[in-house]
């Protein structure tokens, strides 16, 4: 009887299980910022004044690569965690 007992509560348990849906996690802000505008220089700008143009322009191109690059990482970790985790 016990036996009756115990199968039809584990047979009936497993009918209950409410299945968990995952949420993907949002990306840090870090990563959400959007890369500012290039700088131009007029038509009859100096030498110098190109080549600070240039240089600064350089330094916003890195430094968006950074975070495009950091933003690639995030992701496929996320992602890697978010399919694995059931398993």
């Amino acid at each position: 009887m016990k036996k009756i007992l115990l199968i039809s509560m584990l047979l009936t348990g497993c009918s209950t299980v409410v299945p968990v849906k995952a949420k993907f996690p949002e990306a840090p802000d870090m990563l959400m910022t959007k890369c500012p505008a290039l700088s131009q220089v007029k038509e009859d700008a100096k030498l110098s004044e190109i080549a600070t143009s240039v240089a600064n322009n350089y330094t916003l191109y890195y430094e968006c690569a950074v975070i495009a690059r950091g933003w690639q990482d995030w992701y496929q970790i996320q992602k890697n965690i978010y399919e694995n985790a059931g398993k």
